[in-house]
């Protein structure tokens, strides 16, 4: 009994000593550690230096830019360099596959022979050096697969010690298109565009590994040291369309070169939504050609004084204040006008005398929007300030590329005695063209102004982590009335006015004409920004665009001669390409001369009364007032004519009688060409909108 208690008590008395040996020795680990961290630290820390030891950032691959439709605008494809360790390699692996490599690497590269080449792996060796660059040139990921394969460095990191060394370089599928809008980033971290606005999103965070510093003055990565690996970047995918970039930018760049200009810019707009589905902003480069060196449409250097475009501005305050019509007139005089020491001009030669306030909108009259509002708002000029910052004119508008340029507006206590009639007419404040292409698309869009945006979504592959979308700035920036007139002025700018070289008879455009003079270093230049800003189709609008071109040369230097025929081509390419915007026309009319009397619509009854009277068997499809024929074996038959107020209607074949009494019956002012016959043309096709006090030429034949 006794042996088995000193047994146990022998085993109690080892199990104590080693335990307390265990803890002995974990204080003594975290003495040494205490010791080493805190006393020997800076010892450690330039034993580190002198070796070269460094955690250094490892870059996160940058996000993809995108177009609407998921086109690559901008990605990051890796390259690689190609390093060696020339102390991995046994002796016996060197002497027989190094002859080989080298022959590979002068053939590859061609800047060395393989002599060459094999004295640099081999001398690097003998002097003890861990690190080599073999070549700076960037390898694809291709060449880098093939190269590994090749004599000795198919041994992999740790037995060739061969390192290839991963460099990220932006890629622009698309050349140069929208380039300034994707923008870039430089090694200082400044830039532009999407790419500067964007740049923490794109970038992702970086992670850190061990490197060491070579005798070169090269770093490379410790292997199998632990590191935090990088987080690639998102994704951006903007509201570009790349069809319609490449569409702007070609009929940019074709105006540019045609005029000689300075620079130019054009924005297209979505007009419900407010994405801008293309930006265009070329400029003259020192070697004479046109390149994308700033955002003109956005950025401070793009405040210019609108001059005409901004009469819509001040018509918006006139009928929103007054109870002016357009149909009032105003004396315009001889195209000069005085006010205190200021002469405010007209662009006819003698003026244009008594005109209507439609006309003057027209004509882009400068005089007469100079007289309306120092009449109406001379005494009240914080009234036409109000208007002009409600329709946020006065500030920025929170645009999601950086850089956006300020509004210049004076407040009234700034004012002198000529500032209003000069504001007037598109002087004396300076806006950027984006802020005008906002004020044009909210009466596009039935009073609603919203806010433009470029950038759809942020993602991760398929997953949507941020989402933008229309952002409403006002509801409404005029009443209904107003609106409507405002609509009616811009089309009759198109159709009658100083944009009538734009005209056509397939869909409708609206819009106005600027030309300004240039204001450098606080004078007036003989130089002109040319300008047009609008929308189409004008009776249900899809897209609104302007265009800015600078100082064009030549003697063609207005806005309806320069600016206004880009917009055009732009806009002709999108209606010939967007099917969605074309009606159906139905198939032309085939009179049967000497079987029936020409007889193609009318009013219902009349035209069965006639054929009644002539004994022609006639029968009805459609119990309307307003119908079509069609001739079917030995019977008429009548179909419905859509007739309605608002719309235009299908007045072809009609008698002028009936024609008149329709088209007016819908809003409209009716002109004629021609005394006999039925209505041959109308200048409006059928199905569009009409706004009260529209006008439709028919022609009769």
């Amino acid at each position: 009994m006794s042996k088995k208690l000193n047994i146990k008590h022998s085993i109690l008395f080892r199990v104590r000593v080693s335990f307390i040996l265990v803890v002995l020795f974990a204080l003594a680990i975290v003495y040494r550690i205490g010791v080493i961290q805190f006393v020997e630290g800076e010892k450690w820390n330039a034993l580190a230096a002198r070796i070269g030891l460094q955690y250094r950032e490892v870059e996160a691959t940058r996000g993809n830019i995108l177009s609407d439709n998921g086109s690559l605008l901008a990605t990051s494809i890796p390259f690689y360099r190609l390093a060696l360790d020339p102390s991995r390699p046994s002796a016996q692996l060197l002497q027989e596959e190094l002859d080989s490599l080298a022959y590979r690497l002068a053939n590859f590269f061609g800047d060395a022979s393989p002599t060459r080449y094999k004295r640099k792996i081999i001398d690097a060796r003998e002097s003890g050096r861990r690190y080599i660059l073999l070549n700076r040139k960037l390898i694809n990921y291709q060449e880098k697969k093939m190269i590994a394969r090749w004599p000795l460095l198919r041994h992999g990191r740790m037995q060739a010690g061969v390192l290839f060394e991963k460099v990220d370089k932006r890629f622009r599928p698309f050349n140069y298109l929208a380039q300034r809008t994707i923008g870039f980033v430089n090694e200082n971290h400044n830039g532009a565009g999407l790419e500067y606005s964007f740049n923490e999103t794109l970038a992702g965070k970086p992670g850190k590994a061990l490197f060491q510093k070579t005798m070169g003055g090269n770093w490379k990565p410790v292997p199998d040291a632990s590191e935090v690996r990088p987080v690639d970047g998102y994704d951006l995918e903007t509201t570009l369309d790349i069809n319609l970039q490449d569409v702007t930018e070609s009929a940019l760049l074709k105006a540019l070169e045609n005029h000689n200009a300075d620079y130019g810019t054009v924005v297209v707009m979505e007009v419900k939504t407010g994405k801008i589905k293309a930006m265009s902003n070329l400029g003259k480069l020192k070697n004479g050609k046109y390149g994308e060196k700033y955002n003109y449409a956005v950025g401070s250097h793009g405040l210019r004084e609108p001059g005409s475009t901004f009469k819509l501005m001040t018509m918006l305050a006139l009928l929103e204040e007054t109870n002016i019509h357009l149909s009032d007139s105003i004396d315009t005089g001889d195209g000069t006008y005085t006010f205190y020491n200021s002469t405010i001009k007209d662009h006819e030669q003698g003026g244009y005398g008594k005109i209507t306030i439609e006309e003057a909108f027209e004509v882009s009259s400068n005089i007469a929007m100079a007289r309306l509002a120092d009449r109406y708002f001379g005494l009240k000029p914080q009234l036409f300030y109000d208007y002009i910052e409600k329709a946020g004119l006065t500030k920025p508008l929170g645009f999601q590329i950086v850089g956006e340029g300020h509004p210049k507006v004076k407040k009234p206590a700034e004012w002198s005695g000529i500032t209003l009639p000069w504001m007037a007419h598109g002087y004396g404040l300076e806006l950027t063209p984006m802020h005008t292409l906002t004020l044009y698309n909210a009466i596009a869009n039935n009073g609603v102004m919203v806010k433009p945006y470029i950038v759809n979504s942020i993602r991760k592959a398929d997953k949507v982590i941020r989402e933008f979308g229309p952002v409403v700035m006002n509801k409404a920036i005029c009443s209904p009335a107003t609106l409507s007139k405002l609509q009616l002025l811009l089309e009759g700018v198109v159709e009658t006015g100083t944009a009538r070289n734009i005209n056509n008879a397939q869909y409708k455009i609206a819009g106005k004409t600027g030309t300004a003079v240039t204001l450098k270093n606080g004078r007036y230049q003989k130089a002109y920004m040319t300008s047009f800003v609008g929308y189409f189709p004008a009776a249900n609008p899809e897209y609104s665009c302007i265009v800015v071109i600078e100082n064009p040369k030549g003697f063609r230097q207005y806005g309806s001669s320069v600016a206004a025929p880009v917009f055009k081509e732009i806009a002709d390419k999108i209606y010939a390409k967007d099917i969605a915007m074309h009606l159906a026309l139905e198939d032309d009319f085939e009179p049967e001369y000497g079987v029936f009397p020409v007889i193609r619509s009318g009013y219902r009854e009349d035209l069965q009364f006639i054929c009644n009277q002539l004994g022609i068997s006639n029968h009805t499809l459609a119990n309307e007032e307003w119908v079509k024929t069609k001739v079917e074996d030995n019977s008429v038959l009548w179909r419905k004519n859509q007739v309605q107020p608002g719309i235009t209607p299908d007045v072809t074949g009609m008698t002028l009688r009936d024609a008149i009494y329709v088209l007016e019956t819908c809003g409209y002012r009716v002109k004629m060409k021609g005394s006999i016959g039925r209505v041959k043309k109308q200048s409006v096709m059928p199905g569009r909108k009409v706004v009260k006090g529209d006008k439709i030429t028919i022609e009769l034949g």
